[in-house]
């Protein structure tokens, strides 16, 4: 598919004869004397060829006008020039380092902020072994058959039990993309008479490789260098010539088809809120998987010519660059491992032991290590998107799939939400923007991870328009509901016992293509907290609604002023915006990101 161009059209000057073709165009009258025949025909021609290459040259210039969004119903907004300023610069580099150290020079004439080819910032990409179910799938030919679709996940797992989750549902960070099961309270349509008007989504890239330098690509190292010495029997034994053949970090197929789905989903719930007049800007950044997603997104939303609709502005995502949609490229406390990874470490060694034991007595010439339980157990969340089946799934247990779930609820919670001194600093500078759009201003300064240069501009943050669309991480996003306050989502989390059902469940909150979707409604009068109807008085209220992966997340909960007896969730406009000033003091962003010592 297309990448956007700059959204200035070109200028042109009106195509006329040049002087040769003018020369040729007059009477050949010389000294008095006529034209031959000869010389008649001649000038026709010439004159012919002069016409048909001034119609060729005004076709082109018309639809280099029809690409760049001026023609065929696409037009700049009034009130915004339809050229990004020349000033305006994407990099807010906080370094020491001289500027001639940076790798981001380009000789495009689009700027920056809106070219889609960003160079160095791309991130690791490299493609893996190309697919091959067809021919690499297993299954019991006397079974029921499914056919895959195209994942194939109906994989014998011991323990599973008909109504059971499947375990591709508790895959933590690495589930494929799966509505929510719910946050505690039911789904309400709006009541008559009142609509939508605006939205705010933010959304996760789609399903990927593995990040380079992963457990499963050092487990497949491990098992490469043991070669000639490695032997498996039993259920291992596909791996005595099994090779890690993954790509790293960038999109596989299945992770194009959630972007592009979830594209088509908010095409049908939120198209009405754009405005086929204007041309909208949405936000990524350069790492090659969040510039792929958001265009598989864009054109499920809006089909392939989605450039005539979005310009998709590209925000570099480095280390010590500021940018809402990474905001741990400039906390750099929150690189630190942090009690998650310390909890998690604790947890895998607890609910793995008994698989490790399981495994080594299947495995000579090698010392088989919980590490290597753990990333064969990761493998199968890779391996099925990247070759749409996997023979790891069915190495291990219900119960051992259900702890796989919490070592990332542990992960997370620690490194990225509220057990994390960094959490809500990560997320505060895109809560900042949020909060900026809803009271339609610019940043012209911050203290956050914030991006001013950006985001001082309205080229590059517009105010008017009643759909955005934004592109992040898992991390981020996580670190983004902490900065909101959702309490909800803050509880301990045992490392010696699986607590069983509980808030923050990450394969819940940022399964790959997650999105949080804020939307603000407009009702003629308040509307009731039982949903019974709107009160017998009052004027035009506004709320606030949280729809995380497609259900409702109660904002009553965590903020009481809320209302905690609204049994739909919503939140008073006035109200969350006055709960929401708190925030960045509870976030502390200098404070937690920048304290020497690392985490305080």
């Amino acid at each position: 598919m297309g990448s956007p161009t700059n959204p200035q059209a070109p200028s042109y000057e009106p195509v006329g004869l040049s002087e040769k073709e003018e020369l040729l165009s007059r009477p050949l009258l010389a000294h008095g004397t006529q034209p031959s025949p000869g010389q008649r025909l001649k000038r026709k021609l010439s004159v012919l060829l002069a016409s048909c290459a001034v119609s060729l040259a005004v076709f082109f210039a018309f639809n280099m006008l029809a690409c760049n969004g001026t023609l065929f119903g696409i037009k700049p907004r009034p009130s915004e020039p339809s050229t990004p300023q020349a000033p305006v610069q994407a990099r807010e580099y906080q370094s020491s380092s001289s500027s001639d150290d940076c790798p981001c020079k380009s000789t495009s004439t689009v700027p920056d902020y809106f070219n889609t080819s960003p160079g160095p910032w791309v991130g690791k990409t490299a493609t893996g072994k190309a697919p091959f179910m067809a021919q690499t799938r297993t299954f019991d030919h006397a079974a029921t058959y499914v056919p895959n679709a195209p994942l194939q996940t109906q994989v014998p797992v011991q323990g599973w039990h008909p109504g059971n989750l499947s375990i591709f549902g508790m895959m933590g960070f690495l589930t494929p993309y799966t509505p929510s099961t719910g946050f505690g309270v039911d789904e309400w349509p709006l009541p008559e008479g009142a609509e939508i008007i605006w939205l705010q989504m933010v959304s996760r890239h789609g399903s990927r490789y593995p990040t380079g330098g992963s457990n499963v690509e050092s487990f497949g190292a491990r098992l490469a260098n043991a070669t000639g010495k490695f032997n498996a029997t039993g259920e291992l034994e596909f791996l005595n010539n099994w090779k890690y053949q993954m790509g790293t970090e960038i999109l596989v197929p299945k992770g194009r088809q959630e972007l592009f789905d979830s594209g088509v989903l908010h095409a049908y719930m939120y198209s009405s809120l754009y405005d086929p007049e204007t041309k909208i800007i949405a936000r990524t950044t350069t790492q090659d998987r969040m510039m792929k997603s958001a265009e598989n997104f864009l054109a499920g939303m809006f089909g392939l010519e989605w450039p005539n609709n979005v310009t998709l502005e590209v925000i570099i995502e480095g280390s010590k660059f500021n940018n809402s949609l990474a905001g741990y490229m400039n906390c750099p406390n929150e690189s630190q491992d942090g009690l998650g990874s310390k909890a998690q470490n604790i947890w895998v060694g607890n609910y793995l032991q008994n698989a490790t034991e399981r495994f080594s007595k299947l495995v000579t010439g090698y010392n088989w290590t919980v590490d290597d339980t753990y990333a064969a157990q990761t493998m199968c969340a890779y391996d099925t998107v990247a070759n749409g089946y996997s023979r790891f799934c069915s190495l291990f247990t219900y119960e051992e799939w259900i702890g796989f779930g919490y070592s990332h609820d542990l992960q997370f919670y620690g490194n990225n939400a509220f057990g994390s001194e960094t959490g809500r600093a990560v997320g505060i500078g895109f809560q900042q923007e949020v909060l900026a759009r809803l009271q339609n201003h610019t940043i012209p300064y911050s203290e956050t991870q914030l991006n001013v240069t950006l985001d001082n501009n309205t080229v590059t943050f517009p105010l008017n328009q009643s759909l955005y669309l934004d592109f992040s991480h898992d991390t981020n996003i996580v670190s983004i509901l902490a900065a909101f306050g959702l309490t909800q989502f803050e509880q301990d989390l045992p490392t010696d016992a699986y607590p069983g059902e509980h808030n923050f469940t990450v394969s819940q909150i940022t399964p790959f293509g997650a999105r949080l979707d804020i939307e603000i409604i407009k009702t003629p009068k308040p509307v009731k907290a039982d949903r019974s109807g709107y009160e017998d008085e009052g004027e035009e209220t506004k709320y606030v609604h949280f729809v995380l992966n497609q259900r409702t997340v109660p904002l009553g909960w965590s903020h009481p002023e809320c209302d905690a007896e609204r049994v739909d969730g919503w939140c008073e406009f006035k109200t969350f915006l006055k709960v929401q000033e708190k925030m960045p003091g509870l976030a502390r962003y200098t404070e937690v990101c920048f304290a020497e010592g690392g985490n305080p």
